[in-house]
């Protein structure tokens, strides 16, 4: 009498019937070990917020020009009365030529609405479409400076616009290069505290002076760093006027 054969599976054929539990349960075992995997993986990795184009929106608002474009919202259908939004161009580029020679002045702005957590940022549409002074100057917002004294802070140097959700993550080393060409295109910096500073993390940058301070930066984006300066509130949005030669690399 000859003994039975254990079962034998070949690719082409079909799965024999001894083998058809075994099969499914190892099949089942791969897809939760890779999901289980893939969550553990992704539970490592720093939080992008949820910054991304949220659609087209519009606001009117004191425009602010230094050191950045900024506008201290009036009204608008996404933002609030009275919250301030970062300014940006499309491309690697900022809002500086747009804004130029209407600083103070009450604006209609066109544009992408960007969000993450408790920034707001608008990309502007081209030329006049995007930027132009109201025709109802009379509108008004008080928009309060507040100094809130003298800070020394570690975290990361980013570019606000990419930060704010035109890209993800938007910050971290694979974003230098990327940091760096929008910096050089005028888009403004933006510093994420590793604490909260009067409530924010996100601190617009200027030099000592309150003006432009790219320059300065393009050795220290996308890595820990510790910078010392004067922190202001500008509306709603916090501004770290720096002193550059305070810049070093966090231990």
């Amino acid at each position: 009498m000859s003994k039975p054969q254990d079962p034998f599976f070949l690719g082409w054929g079909k799965v024999p019937k001894a083998l058809r539990l075994f099969l499914a349960s190892c099949a089942a075992l791969l897809v939760v070990g890779f999901g289980v995997l893939a969550y553990l993986t992704s539970s490592t990795q720093t939080d992008t917020g949820s910054g991304a184009f949220m659609g087209q929106t519009r606001a009117t608002g004191v425009l602010q020009v230094n050191p950045y474009p900024v506008l201290h919202v009036i009204d608008s259908p996404h933002f609030a009365r009275g919250e301030t939004i970062l300014l940006s161009g499309s491309g690697k580029s900022g809002a500086v030529d747009q804004a130029s020679g209407m600083d103070g002045q009450i604006v209609d702005a066109r544009g992408f609405r960007l969000d993450r957590g408790a920034l707001r940022g608008m990309q502007l549409r081209n030329g006049k479409r995007g930027l132009k002074a109201a025709e109802d100057q009379d509108q008004s917002l008080d928009v309060p400076i507040e100094k809130l004294g003298r800070w020394k802070l570690s975290g990361e140097i980013c570019d606000g616009k990419c930060l704010s959700g035109a890209m993800r993550p938007g910050n971290g080393l694979a974003h230098r290069a990327c940091a760096n060409l929008c910096l050089l295109g005028d888009v403004a910096p933006v510093f994420v505290s590793s604490g909260p500073v009067d409530g924010s993390e996100f601190l617009l940058m200027s030099d000592a002076d309150g003006g432009a301070v790219t320059k300065a930066l393009l050795d220290y984006t996308a890595i820990f760093v510790e910078i010392e300066g004067e922190v202001e509130r500008h509306g709603s949005m916090l501004v770290f006027k720096i002193a550059p030669d305070t810049i070093k690399v966090a231990p």
